[in-house]
């Protein structure tokens, strides 16, 4: 049984914790906020359990990790809903669902009836679909709560309002999860800021999320319990923490306005704006200099991730066992690329 510390309480954080507390270590986690996940980027996540449509522009190991996590988040969580998910497009903007379907995977093309069988608050409004029946989704806030109290629960020793210095942990292992707070150890990490938007309306329902497509880039809509739908999310390349801008606002509601007009009479619920830690090629990476484990980069995949990133890390503690595509054995070298991107920005 190993010593390891864990530094951040995110959903990669906290996934770490549950994984090697399953294994029988002994876990502790230091998060620097003083409410869970009051400075977390995952409490703002969509939450879609989409390795399908996120091949739209990730590399296809990101896929194939992301289906491994489906059932782990199903056995960890059972209120993992795995009603798929439902892309549109208006009929100005076709050209984008057919160019979506030919670098996805794991979709069957579906007609008007079709989708309105799948969704009722859809009926008329658009006469072709993608449909990714093996997908799922889940509420951030209460899939984060529900790992918290199962740590609890197991004994995992949690410590709030704890900055923690790496360098400073007695630890046989310390494993990295701070996002964008580790970014002088990492520079090749930047951040991708996200808008969203909570709407909520009891006139119209959805059973799965779905997708509008839109030349300049898709946003979503995913059910939420209490009546409550998330909208999202922009990806802009800024470090800018401020509140939601005028135009993402606008991009945010004409999503739902689109998806069904009835959307209008919705109330608007929060607007709320983060960053996204990324690295150049915006996949996750584990980033290994001796026993400090560093698991960052989730970009915008990080509930559909954690909980395989989670199993790796087990596994290389375990008995060194690394995956070539997600696993980096230098960080000397790492660091030294790293820097040498940032001087060059």
């Amino acid at each position: 049984m190993a010593r390891i510390t864990i530094i951040g309480a995110g959903i990669a954080g906290l996934w770490q914790a549950f994984r090697l507390a399953g294994e029988g270590h002994a876990v502790r986690v230091f998060e620097q906020s003083a409410t869970p996940f009051e400075a977390a980027a995952s409490r703002l996540a969509g939450a879609m359990l989409a390795p399908f449509c996120e091949g739209e522009a990730a590399e296809p190991w990101i896929t194939g990790l992301g289906r491994l996590s489906l059932p782990l988040w199903r056995e960890a969580f059972p209120q993992t809903v795995a009603n798929g998910s439902l892309v549109v497009a208006l009929p100005r903007d076709l050209s984008e669902l057919w160019r979506f379907a030919n670098m996805t995977s794991g979709h069957r093309r579906i007609s008007a009836d079709e989708i309105e069988a799948l969704e009722p608050a859809l009926t008329g409004r658009f006469g072709q679909g993608l449909y990714y029946a093996e997908e799922g989704h889940l509420e951030p806030a209460l899939a984060l709560d529900a790992l918290l109290q199962r740590l609890r629960a197991s004994g995992v020793e949690l410590k709030f309002s704890a900055p923690c210095d790496p360098s400073q942990v007695e630890a046989d292992w310390v494993i990295d999860c701070r996002g964008m707070a580790a970014r002088a150890d990492l520079p090749a990490l930047r951040p991708v800021r996200g808008e969203m938007l909570i709407i909520e309306t009891s006139e119209i329902a959805f059973s799965r999320p779905v997708r509008l497509l839109h030349p300049r880039f898709p946003l979503y809509i995913v059910p939420w319990s209490g009546n409550r739908f998330m909208i999202g999310a922009t990806l802009v390349e800024s470090a800018d923490t401020g509140p939601v801008t005028l135009r993402s606002a606008l991009d945010l509601l004409g999503t739902a306005y689109a998806l069904n007009p009835a959307f209008g009479e919705a109330r608007l619920v929060r607007f709320a704006a983060d960053l996204r830690p990324s690295f150049p090629d915006n996949a996750p990476r584990i980033i290994l200099n001796g026993r400090h484990i560093y698991v960052n980069g989730l970009y915008r995949h990080g509930f559909l991730l954690a909980p395989v990133l989670a199993e790796l890390v087990a596994r290389y503690i375990k008995d060194g066992t690394i995956r070539q595509d997600v696993f980096v054995e230098n960080y000397g070298e790492w660091r030294a690329a790293g820097d040498a991107r940032a001087h060059a920005r």
